[in-house]
């Protein structure tokens, strides 16, 4: 299956994409993953995409466009993906568009991951980080810590991350709203989006969406 997913911040995308991704025996292509390998392997678009970064601009679309395009190429992406923050606007979406045409084939559907405003923020602004390690992280409500401000891992502190903070989450989904909700009416006039409810266990919502891309479509 040839799958984009989407969803505001705070929708658990990465999670749910690692899920689908192995249920599906399909890579999961994130854009962060994109920007680090290429990042890593000192490419000619990874060069041009960290000048952009070390310079705190934005890396352009014809940028990330490029690494997704190269990624795609790849031999484990032939039979299927899961393209997981891109095409992240509609210039995007136009140009994967166009390269799945040249090579004579289409995408299977757009999984749309819907959660309320209010929950969106509850969820980040929330969260905990450890300090020690960034890969442990908790929250005030959905996932405590044994002692407050204390990470049960290895005892670091823990902390709100600046992007975390509720009014940098808010602006995350005005930037959303802005840029890149307006896909999913695009792949809607394509009849390519199934929306889903991201509410509950992550192991419910991972059902629900395998439940919705083996359907005949549609909004559920």
């Amino acid at each position: 299956m040839r799958i984009v997913l989407v969803g505001p911040p705070g929708a658990g995308k990465g999670t749910q994409a690692a899920f689908l991704a192995k249920n599906l025996s399909i890579p999961h292509i994130s854009t962060g993953d994109l920007f680090r390998a290429n990042i890593v392997q000192g490419t000619e678009l990874g060069k041009k995409a960290k000048a952009y970064m070390d310079a705190g601009n934005l890396v352009p679309d014809e940028v990330t466009i490029g690494m997704a395009e190269d990624r795609l190429d790849q031999a484990d992406a032939a039979e299927g993906f899961l393209l997981d923050g891109f095409p992240r606007n509609d210039h995007q979406a136009r140009a994967l568009d166009a390269y799945l045409t040249g090579k004579g084939i289409a995408l299977d559907g757009v999984l749309d991951l819907e959660v309320p405003e209010d929950e969106v923020v509850k969820r980040i602004a929330g969260r905990r980080t450890c300090r020690n390690n960034s890969a442990h992280t908790f929250h005030v409500e959905y996932k405590k810590p044994q002692v407050d401000g204390v990470c049960d891992e290895c005892g670091g502190e823990l902390y709100q991350r600046t992007d975390d903070a509720e009014d940098k989450v808010r602006n995350r989904l005005e930037v959303y709203h802005r840029e890149t909700e307006p896909i999913i009416d695009y792949y809607k006039q394509q009849g390519l989006v199934v929306t889903i409810s991201a509410l509950g266990p992550v192991h419910e919502v991972t059902q629900r969406a395998m439940e919705a891309l083996r359907s005949d479509g549609g909004e559920r």
